[in-house]
């Protein structure tokens, strides 16, 4: 086993999830690799997060924060800066994402850093889902659609970061977040390592617990809120490109424009 010499910072943001929240931290306290720091931010929680939360105040490894400002409501916005902030309190050279009802497999923050040790010219590392729906462990395969133009982009809590990219991550994207606050955080920082820095790398290890059942469910193929997210998708990237890739002659963009455009026609008729 390599040496823990990098310290790593888990990141974990928590909306009324009192249920799992134990079961997240948990899952990073018995990390194999030790050398961690987790830090937890609560979004104005309104069940038992904070209850469950004081029962951690007193380790060392863990430091926990309330959010005392103005939510917008918008999950994948507040959620984002619930990110922001911690990441902004870190400390390691390594970051890794954690919603409060997912949870990590123990050897997941090991396999990560010996990744990174040994790719070092990337920057931004997805590892794959264990997919939890009813008690079904479903494991995620890297594949790609062929019909899509995106490379497959993992859940945010299967993303793993080197600190300096996420510093110009945010330089780059900072007039952009409140114009894409329905594309979710990991997303556009997964498209960003891939078209833009070309430093993304995808481990073929399914280490992260995913619940698919959250906030995503109202974005179900297909589906109205589906197609609007999707576009939004293909306008971020012209816009953190400078409209560089000429994604309009895809087969991917002329059906998702084709539909924004129905479903827009329709709900103004």
């Amino acid at each position: 086993m390599k040496k823990q010499n990098t310290l790593i910072s888990i990141l974990i943001i928590n909306y009324n999830n009192h249920n799992l929240l134990k079961r997240s931290i948990e899952s990073c306290l018995s990390q194999s690799y030790k050398n961690i720091e987790i830090l937890i931010f609560d979004d104005q929680s309104n069940d038992d997060s904070p209850n469950v939360l004081k029962k951690f105040n007193k380790n060392k490894k863990i430091k926990i924060y309330f959010n005392k400002k103005k939510k917008t409501n918008i999950a994948s916005f507040d959620a984002a800066n619930g990110y922001y902030f911690l990441f902004k309190k870190s400390k390691g050279k390594i970051i890794c994402l954690l919603d409060s009802d997912d949870f990590y497999h123990k050897d997941k923050i090991i396999k990560v850093h010996d990744c990174f040790l040994k790719n070092k010219s990337f920057d931004f590392i997805q590892n794959l889902p264990i997919i939890t729906k009813n008690k079904v462990k479903n494991y995620k395969k890297n594949r790609n659609n062929i019909f899509s133009y995106w490379p497959y982009f993992a859940p945010e809590s299967c993303i793993n970061f080197r600190r300096n990219f996420m510093i110009r991550f945010l330089k780059k994207n900072k007039n952009l977040n409140q114009k894409f606050t329905n594309v979710w955080l990991g997303f556009r920082m997964g498209v960003y390592a891939f078209f833009i820095e070309k430093k993304f790398m995808t481990l073929n290890e399914n280490i992260t617990y995913y619940k698919s059942y959250g906030e995503s469910k109202k974005y179900f193929t297909f589906s109205n809120s589906w197609f609007i997210r999707r576009k939004k998708s293909f306008d971020y990237l012209s816009k953190v490109s400078n409209k560089k890739y000429k994604y309009k002659l895809n087969f991917d963009y002329f059906v998702t424009l084709i539909f924004f455009k129905l479903f827009n026609f329709l709900n103004h008729a």
